[in-house]
């Protein structure tokens, strides 16, 4: 195994799961690890505190006149769970394939490591990197890194750049460099619709109570009608339709359906009508239940009218779509649609803003180059569906542009069992950080 393989074998071993406090102490030591390998390349760094989980900053020697390129990534990781449908133990890297088999071996231990490796490997052959670097790496990505904007605004000169560099995102297909210019926001909510004041049962009280759990499924009906188009008032009215050159140039990726079909396992595609299947995916908001529950959930009946039910919404936003206000939308259309017999509580939760730049930017343009060279061909331009809900938040507070370099396949399961990244893309990704810092020093 080669020493880069061992250090991200190493790194993936640490069950970093920022959502669950059981892991917090996991979390921490996966951070130190990181501190010690960056400063052991001759990095200065540093380990800053937060409510939560630490923020690692790292830098070169930066020099007068050189560009500024803030490097970012995240080292927490989603659950694991379910165990049980894992081939291999979650944390424990397996080579399979020609594939590393690790929860975070896409998201985002892999791709991190691929640019911590490549910058080790400048910095041995050269003694330096040609521009001024600035890492910064956090551990609360996967909870919506509700501890790094305040920690942005309050360390603007220390991070102050000219562009900034991640790779966190996806690949359109195998060998095909691609450029993400764009990402969907997020919102998200959950409700407890309640009803009698314990479980009753349902033989004496049927009929005469609302039943919660009813109450929920009429709710969530309520969002889209059949085609799939999202029925809350004013929900798409602040979208910002796409572009002609990008219905081009998507089309010229061919098409998707087929793929996307033989990925996710389903029969049929199913979405808003009037758009294509990477549109849907990519540029259009959705309303989407992520979690539902209530009542006997155990083996066998107990007919009883459960006291409350839940559910779990996310919206993925997109341009020009604002998080906190299409959930003032969401909230009151939850409300008109709660029948009567309930009493509706609303938990509003984590945001995130969409983002869009201009990939046709001498930065953007500098990142295909980078692109070119390590693929080959000519880069795909996309947008694309998932949220990285900090980028925003780098364009509203350091005021400069983020360049989304993707290494992650389609079918790598990150958030799923049995997540997995190609040797070669973390071996692509290394050469990719030594040609895209050449790039942007020109």
């Amino acid at each position: 195994m080669t020493p880069e393989l061992n250090d991200l074998f190493t790194l993936l071993r640490f069950p970093s799961i920022s959502t669950e406090s059981s892991h917090n102490a996991d979390t921490r030591a996966c951070a130190g690890w990181l501190v010690q390998k960056l400063t052991a390349m001759g990095l200065a760094t540093t380990l800053h505190e937060t409510p939560r989980h630490p923020i690692i900053v790292a830098k070169n020697k930066h020099v007068p006149g050189r560009r500024t390129v803030l490097l970012y990534g995240h080292y927490d990781v989603q659950p694991d769970a379910p165990v049980n449908e894992w081939r291999t133990p979650p944390f424990e890297p397996t080579l399979r394939d020609g594939r590393i088999w690790c929860r975070g071996a896409t998201d985002n231990k892999g791709q991190l490591m691929a640019h911590v490796c490549g910058l080790e490997k400048t910095l041995r052959e050269q003694g330096d990197l040609p521009v001024n670097l600035t890492c910064l790496f956090e551990g609360e990505e996967e909870i919506g890194s509700p501890n790094l904007k305040p920690f942005l605004a309050a360390n603007r000169e220390l991070l102050k750049c000219d562009v900034i560099a991640i790779s966190d995102t996806g690949m359109v297909a195998p060998g095909v460099g691609t450029f993400t210019y764009g990402l969907r926001g997020i919102a998200c909510a959950e409700i407890i619709a309640r009803g009698p004041a314990t479980d009753l049962h349902s033989g004496i009280w049927g009929g005469a109570v609302m039943n919660p759990i009813t109450a929920i499924a009429r709710i969530i009906a309520s969002f889209h009608d059949a085609s799939g188009h999202v029925q809350v008032p004013g929900f798409y009215d602040a979208v910002k339709p796409l572009a002609d050159w990008e219905r081009e140039a998507w089309k010229n990726l061919g098409d998707s359906e087929p793929e996307t079909k033989a990925v996710t396992g389903v029969p049929e595609l199913f979405g808003e009508a009037g758009f294509t299947d990477l549109e849907r995916r990519w540029a259009r908001p959705t309303a989407e239940l992520n979690g539902i529950g209530g009542g006997w959930q155990q083996e066998g009946s107990k007919t009883v009218i459960a006291r409350e039910a839940f559910a779990k919404f996310s919206f993925r936003l997109v341009p020009d779509q604002q998080p906190d206000e299409i959930l003032k939308q969401v909230e009151k259309h939850l409300k008109a649609h709660t029948p009567p017999g309930i009493r509706l509580e609303v938990e509003l939760g984590h945001t995130g803003m969409p983002y869009l730049m201009d990939p046709f930017s001498p930065f953007g343009q500098a990142a295909q180059r980078a692109l070119e060279k390590t693929f080959g061909g000519k880069p795909a331009l996309i947008r694309e569906g998932g949220s990285i809900p900090i980028v925003q938040a780098f364009k509203d507070v350091l005021g400069v542009d983020t360049l989304l370099l993707g290494l992650a396949l389609p079918d790598c399961q990150a958030h799923a069992p049995n997540e997995n990244f190609p040797v070669e893309n973390f071996e692509a990704g290394i050469r990719l950080n030594e040609y895209l810092l050449r790039e942007l020093a020109q």
